[in-house]
């Protein structure tokens, strides 16, 4: 009698490498002086009258969204447009870093991770920022708010994002990531954990070592299940 072939071994599935999203606007970067002199250059340029103040208290969504506040509908994508172009004159060197931010992608690197940045802004101009600031990403990805947030953080892998708005919460769970929140932008912490954060550091200082915990834990608990 012939002998079977004995079965197949199932291989052990390899763990995925760690990748952590952040949001760029007020979770990286404090961009409120750089987007407030954008603001009123286009102001200028255009004579219509834009509240920079105001404008700079509501950042996360689209700037069209914003836009739509000062000038007709007809004239929002010329505006945008006009916008972009201006911006890097007006709005790279006056924006700060946000404190703890060139540690945090650090942080991930460091455990062997990729750090993405996945924001609402035009993508050049979201580069222009993190360069500027010597801050190092593995990817940028632009033009995405809220729930399409969701479409990089699948398909780069990432189990975390990091964002400061109610809609970055939404990207995040969208994706089946862990929605981690710092209350540095328009979003209060009472916000953040009624849209659904799982998370919420007082900022990015706290991140490294919360992550390190995150990662700890997820190793043990693999190792309980092998």
């Amino acid at each position: 009698m012939t002998a079977l072939p004995a079965p197949a071994s199932t291989p052990a599935p390899t763990p995925q490498p760690l990748t952590v999203g952040f949001d760029l606007d007020m979770t990286l970067i404090d961009s409120r002086p750089g987007i407030h002199a954008a603001y009123r250059a286009l102001s200028a340029e255009t004579g219509v009258a834009i509240d920079a103040d105001l404008a700079v208290t509501r950042l996360g969504p689209p700037l069209d969204e914003e836009l739509a506040h000062w000038f007709p509908a007809d004239r929002i994508a010329e505006m945008g447009d006009r916008y972009r172009e201006i911006y890097p004159a007006h709005a790279i060197t006056p924006t700060l870093l946000m404190a703890g931010a060139r540690e945090a992608v650090a942080a991930v690197q460091a455990l062997g991770g990729r750090a993405i940045v996945v924001t609402a802004k035009h993508e050049p101009n979201a580069k222009l920022h993190l360069a500027h600031l010597g801050v190092e990403p593995d990817a940028v990805i632009g033009w995405l708010w809220a729930e399409a947030k969701a479409e990089a953080l699948r398909e780069h892998g990432a189990s975390v994002y990091v964002g400061d708005h109610t809609g970055d919460v939404r990207g995040a769970r969208t994706a089946g990531a862990l929605s981690v929140a710092v209350p540095t932008g328009p979003c209060d912490e009472e916000e953040l954990r009624a849209a659904g954060a799982e998370v919420v550091l007082p900022d990015l200082l706290a991140f490294p070592e919360w992550l390190r915990s995150y990662v700890a834990e997820a190793v043990a608990e693999s190792e309980d299940l092998a």
